[in-house]
């Protein structure tokens, strides 16, 4: 089986190809394909769907939630994959990638050796989903990290199965689940 995740920017891309490993069996092969951005993605899904016909291919597509409202937004992207006749697995990260990095302070802490694994106490970011700007959160915290180079920090460190945010919990599941053929 070959999982191919269809990724709205390169920073998921980056913190995926670290991570997947973790995540997927060892007869689980995978292939991350960047867009420049959502309406990239959203532009090219139906195009890219149509067009691969590589046997035995699942495919996940991971979007930013932003400032949408989840459940419209899944349904949107839902669309053309249904069309499509393919497996899809469409996963919104709420509300930035970066709310998944709030959910393992201990990683950022250690891939930037700065004291903030404190925060998780703070009711703020308490619940890393609800961060409504959690990149700029992160940037104030952490002026020099850019988004490609922070997925890379960050990635190595991350416990996959103490994240505490519910959008990347849902997507690691949904994941296993893909992989047992229960998706």
């Amino acid at each position: 089986m070959k999982l191919v995740f269809l990724l709205e920017e390169r920073s998921m891309k980056e913190l995926l190809d670290l991570l997947l490993p973790r995540i997927l069996p060892e007869s689980v092969t995978f292939q991350t394909v960047p867009h420049e951005g959502k309406s990239d993605l959203e532009k090219s899904l139906p195009i890219k769907l149509k067009g691969w016909n590589e046997p035995d291919v699942s495919f996940v597509v991971v979007h930013d939630q932003d400032f949408n409202d989840c459940v419209e937004l899944k349904q949107k992207l839902l669309q053309p994959c249904q069309d499509s006749g393919k497996t899809v697995l469409v996963r919104i990260a709420c509300h930035e990638l970066e709310a998944w990095y709030w959910g393992d302070l201990d990683a950022v802490e250690a891939a930037y050796g700065r004291d903030v694994s404190k925060l998780k106490q703070k009711a703020k970011y308490r619940v890393p989903d609800r961060i409504e700007n959690p990149k700029q959160e992160l940037k104030r915290l952490i002026p020099d990290m850019g988004q490609i180079d922070g997925a890379r920090r960050i990635a190595p460190h991350m416990n996959i199965d103490r994240n505490t945010s519910y959008s990347f919990q849902v997507f690691v599941r949904g994941i296993r689940q893909l992989c047992e053929g229960r998706a």
